[in-house]
């Protein structure tokens, strides 16, 4: 791991804003803000997989410890780097991405197969991945700034959807519990009655306004903390109303150490493994649009160099998720708004996130106290950070010529369509091949192939675009 850049002082006046090193208590404050702003979907995909292959407890418990640990290690790789091979070096948070679920889901429910398979298809995944991230950086020249702009826009609107979720209580639907509601066959859904209450969207108005109102007037180290006085305003606000419950904190063990292969060895299976290395190029996919959108927000060019080291650290993350009992791995981009928001562009910041999330690993009662924020609480934050993040794309396209090239305005027109698909309409592709399912259900892949292949065929492929860097030039830095 390399040595750390001390802050800038008028004898340094070089160091960039992403290679600063704030003081130990304002990095341990925003360190523990970018943790609050992804737990929720950090354990999300834990909970989810867990949920459908019927794992008891205590293995569940496994899992959820596994993956905090997982989260802080890889993200300290991908920040701080480590060698010249790994780590993109920018404020990166990683976490479990939601494209595997569907696939992990499939794999761990077929007969004969179960969590060892999965693990072991992660595992084989990974190491192609790894073998992949240089080819990948080769086509850069398919992401100009009308590409990236359109993609990192659509990665703004589709991570709304989860903010408005969260401010609403959740699904509007959710499964019976056969077992507490009499004569409900398995399966069943019923109404959820936290859905939009007045309390729960009054506690997610009250942190925007707090966030809206410290961003305005805060100055110096107070404005960069708004996201999490927000939450804790928040929550002090949700326990005085009795929404915040603190059972789970006295179950929960106060230490768990994670071990390798908990589950048993590995197992590959010919399928599985395919399955998973689809997954993890839309995963490469998905975190090329997060490292541009970073990019423009940072004001730090994304080269090819730059941009493999960071796919890398995507694959070794997985392979020490397939190790660790988890998952794969990519950067979380609630974790981008939250840079925008803020300003705060330190990727020492999100290396103390990484510290933390590792303590969480191993002191489950830590991760159970993160665990009793409200929905409403995460909502309230994750209007302004998603936003953040459309708006960013919004940016770039700013400075794309769509007056002398009107071919450009299709290429968005139809990148910001199609990638809109699975939001609205998540039953389109309901009779197409259950094995094109990753790529058919993430709107960033659609949205990323829709554009990139447009911009082919009106524009041609140009070997050398420096991306991050034209975008910057064209659109103006964020800050």
């Amino acid at each position: 791991m390399p040595s750390i850049t001390p802050e800038p002082s008028p004898a340094s006046p070089t160091v960039s804003a992403v290679d600063t090193v704030p003081p130990p208590p304002k990095l341990l404050a925003l360190g523990l803000q970018h943790v609050l702003v992804m737990y929720a979907g950090a354990v999300a995909v834990p909970l989810i997989v867990g949920a459908a292959l019927k794992l008891s407890p205590e293995h569940l418990a496994l899992l959820i410890s596994a993956d905090l640990f997982c989260c802080g290690l890889v993200s300290i790789i991908q920040s701080a780097g480590m060698t010249r091979w790994f780590g993109i070096r920018m404020p990166v948070m990683m976490g479990v991405t939601f494209a595997s679920v569907g696939p992990m889901i499939a794999i761990g429910t077929t007969p004969g197969m179960g969590l060892p398979d999965i693990f072991g298809a992660v595992i084989a995944a990974s190491l192609f991945g790894m073998l992949m991230a240089p080819l990948a950086c080769r086509l850069l020249g398919l992401f100009p700034p009308v590409v990236t702009g359109t993609v990192i826009t659509i990665i703004g609107v589709s991570l709304m959807k989860v903010g408005i979720e969260w401010a609403v209580g959740g699904a509007w639907l959710k499964p019976m519990i056969p077992d507490t509601t009499p004569g409900a066959a398995a399966g069943a859904m019923t109404a959820n009655p936290a859905y939009a209450s007045l309390q729960g969207l009054g506690i997610a108005l009250f942190v925007l306004i707090v966030i809206l109102l410290i961003s305005k007037y805060g100055r110096g180290f107070l404005g960069n903390v708004a996201v999490l006085l927000g939450l804790v305003a928040g929550c002090a606000l949700a326990a005085s109303l009795g929404q915040m419950h603190f059972g789970d904190v006295a179950r929960a063990d106060a230490f768990h150490l994670v071990l390798p292969f908990q589950f048993g060895l590995p197992q590959f299976a010919l399928v599985p493994v395919l399955t998973m290395c689809t997954v993890l190029l839309v995963v490469f996919v998905e975190s090329t649009g997060m490292f541009f959108a970073l990019g423009e927000m940072t004001g730090r060019t994304i080269d090819r160099a730059a941009l493999a080291r960071g796919l890398r650290t995507d694959g070794l993350g997985t392979v020490l998720g397939g190790v660790f009992n988890t998952f794969p791995y990519t950067s979380f981009s609630q974790n981008v708004g939250l840079v925008g928001v803020t300003g705060v562009r330190s990727r020492w910041v999100t290396v103390t996130g990484g510290l933390i999330m590792l303590v969480l690993g191993l002191i489950p009662k830590l991760g159970a106290l993160v665990a009793a924020v409200p929905q409403a609480v995460l909502g309230g934050a994750g209007l302004a950070m998603f936003g953040m993040v459309a708006a960013t794309g919004i940016r770039i396209l700013g400075g794309v010529d769509f007056k002398t090239n009107r071919h450009n305005l299709l290429i968005v027109a139809f990148g910001i369509g199609f990638g809109m698909i699975p939001l609205v309409a998540p039953q389109f592709f309901l009779h197409f091949p259950a094995a094109l399912s990753p790529l058919l259900h993430s709107g960033i892949l659609l949205s990323t192939i829709v554009a990139a292949g447009l911009n082919l065929f009106f524009n041609g492929y140009v070997a050398d675009t420096g991306a991050s860097r034209r975008a910057a030039e064209g659109a103006g830095s964020l800050h």
